[in-house]
């Protein structure tokens, strides 16, 4: 049998969810299923244009990962990211979260996050040159 590897720009939604069901399956036989439950919030205006929103998900070891969150440029200072975050940490401890993971540019957001609660674990300078990407997290219990 012949095996290739071919390079493509990006993944269909069946061919990323082959991947993410592979992990699936090495990790449960360690140590359980992940049970990784999706969520996304959208900021919408009145004719349905897509503003901002966050995206993430949560699993079975009590932690949230925050994928993406961004705001309009126009709509940036108003609140709406701390109100985003602050949504989808809300629903991530319903669902009995107690953590809260990302990663963030120095650039981007890294101060923002933590003006509400996080706390960097891990950087990695230069990247790129002059900033540093930045791993934060947050104890959602205390909120």
């Amino acid at each position: 049998m012949n095996h290739e590897i071919h390079f493509q720009e990006t993944l269909t939604q069946d061919e990323q969810q082959i991947l993410w069901d592979g992990i699936e399956k090495a990790i449960s036989a360690k140590v359980g299923k992940t049970g990784r439950y999706e969520l996304c919030f959208l900021l919408r205006d009145e004719q349905g244009e897509i503003l901002g929103g966050v995206q993430g998900n949560c699993d079975n070891w009590g932690w949230l990962w925050i994928d993406s969150l961004w705001v309009s440029e126009s709509l940036r200072g108003q609140g709406f990211g701390k109100k985003l975050l602050e949504t989808i940490e809300d629903k991530a401890i319903a669902l009995e979260c107690t953590h809260s993971h990302l990663t963030s540019f120095t650039f981007q957001a890294v101060d923002f996050y933590k003006s509400l609660g996080y706390s960097v674990f891990g950087e990695l300078a230069d990247y790129p040159k002059g900033h540093s990407r930045c791993w934060l997290k947050k104890e959602l219990v205390d909120r």
